[in-house]
């Protein structure tokens, strides 16, 4: 369910302007089901501009009801409905300043005819209101009152829905700003994550990877994160499509991983901290680290060649861990020996593994 509306202002400083008119038809995505409209007394004075564009005036707004007398209405209307309008950040910041003026929020999600008609409609040489309605034949009376340029939006949105042969178009350009939906979305990516000990990353609805993180229970991580309210996270929240997860069986895998995937993705998300190479070489050149595994019988094992990181995997059979041959093909080879060096040694420093191995050279 849609609703299609369109606000007459005052003019004035941003985020200052006054509603004199709004015109709100509610569209099921085949026809008018029901609708609204009304003058709206500002309390403030109207631009002398705005007054010979729209034709309204001081005089003709003094009886008309105040904001909050029609606001029970307009949340009625637009309940549960997607607003549309033509630029739809201008619309719904007008309606959203007057509701919080009365301390109510008021979120609805929202769709732009502006964008669309971009999409769909290639090639205009302008796609304002008038200019656009008129390329396509759309009639429109009373341009530049809430009502005509309301009922304009509704037919050139009828035209969009029937373009989106795909289904695909309108629904990604919906912007969320229903919370209720928003939760709902959030909720359902918290519950797709295990409580394994791992890392995991946040995608966009492109898959590319927006945010690395870790933890002991990656569910849990995940939870808190999408429980922040600082401008990243909830940036973050609002670009997150889906979460994929890796168990890692330790600690050290962990941060391994962690930090040589952060240096290779550099997600936008995370905050990068410079770490400092450790200058120390290990107190053996030839040793694998083994610890444990992902899975019961499984081990995860680290090759240190020639005192530098060769790689890490998981194995289940002794002879895999005897053979260095077949141990080096099963391993995941490691790029960035420095940081992995300083990752390990950091690690071995303050915790335990299960067993090191030292080789024979």
């Amino acid at each position: 369910m849609y609703a299609i509306l369109d606000i007459e202002t005052t003019g004035g400083k941003f985020n200052e302007e006054g509603i004199t008119e709004i015109a709100i038809y509610k569209f099921d995505g085949h026809s008018v089901v029901d609708q609204f409209i009304s003058l709206v007394n500002p309390e403030k004075e109207i631009q002398q501009f705005v007054v010979r564009l729209t034709g309204i005036n001081n005089k003709m707004l003094r009886s008309a009801p105040k904001f909050y007398e029609i606001a029970k209405r307009i949340i009625e209307i637009t309940k549960d409905c997607t607003l549309v309008a033509h630029n739809t950040t201008f619309d719904y910041r007008i309606l959203s300043t007057e509701f919080d003026r009365l301390g109510y929020d008021f979120n609805r999600n929202t769709l732009c005819t502006v964008e669309l008609s971009k999409q769909l409609i290639l090639d205009q040489p302008s796609y304002s209101l008038g200019k656009l309605t008129k390329a396509l034949g759309i009639p429109m009376t009373d341009r530049h009152r809430a009502s005509g340029d309301a009922l304009a939006t509704v037919q050139l949105f009828k035209l969009l829905l029937e373009k989106d042969s795909t289904k695909t178009i309108i629904q990604n350009f919906v912007k969320h700003h229903d919370q209720r939906f928003e939760k709902e979305r959030l909720q359902k990516l918290i519950a797709s994550v295990p409580k394994y000990l791992g890392v995991f990353y946040i995608h966009d609805k492109n898959g590319k990877v927006l945010y690395l993180g870790r933890g002991k229970n990656i569910n849990a991580e995940v939870n808190k994160l999408f429980l922040k309210e600082t401008k990243r996270a909830l940036k973050l929240q609002d670009r997150a499509i889906s979460i994929t997860y890796e168990k890692t069986g330790n600690e050290l895998f962990s941060r391994l991983k962690y930090y040589l995937q952060l240096e290779t993705l550099s997600p936008k998300y995370n905050i990068k901290k410079k770490r400092k190479p450790f200058l120390h070489n290990f107190n053996n050149d030839n040793f694998i680290i083994l610890d444990k595994g992902r899975e019961t019988e499984e081990h995860a094992l680290i090759l240190i060649e020639n005192n530098q990181v060769f790689g890490y995997g998981f194995t289940n059979l002794a002879h895999q861990e005897d053979n260095i041959d077949i141990l080096k093909a099963i391993l995941t080879p490691i790029s960035d020996k420095e940081l992995a060096k300083t990752v390990v040694k950091n690690y071995l420093n303050s915790h335990s593994v299960q067993k090191i191995i030292r080789l024979q050279t």
